[in-house]
């Protein structure tokens, strides 16, 4: 199983992340704890929504999309 999970920042709340994993708390510890260049300046994060697909292929094409324009406007519209 993979997840596509979207996080915030608690300390500066408008910041958020897109990313995806198969083992979404070692991954969202690995973010709290400075892990990952591109949030460590903002940790700590919370999660807000993990989503689980059986398929690895359909998980990486909806990261994707979430990452594209479109798939911000669905993310702030639907999940933040």
């Amino acid at each position: 199983m993979k997840y596509v999970y979207l996080i915030r920042s608690l300390s500066h709340p408008r910041r958020t992340y897109v990313g995806s994993t198969e083992d979404i708390e070692k991954r969202l510890s690995e973010h709290n704890h400075g892990k990952s260049e591109h949030t460590a300046r903002f940790k700590p994060w919370e999660l807000e929504v993990a989503v689980q697909f059986k398929d690895p292929t359909k998980a990486d094409r909806f990261e994707v999309y979430l990452k594209s324009g479109s798939g911000h406007a669905f993310a702030k519209r639907h999940f933040w």
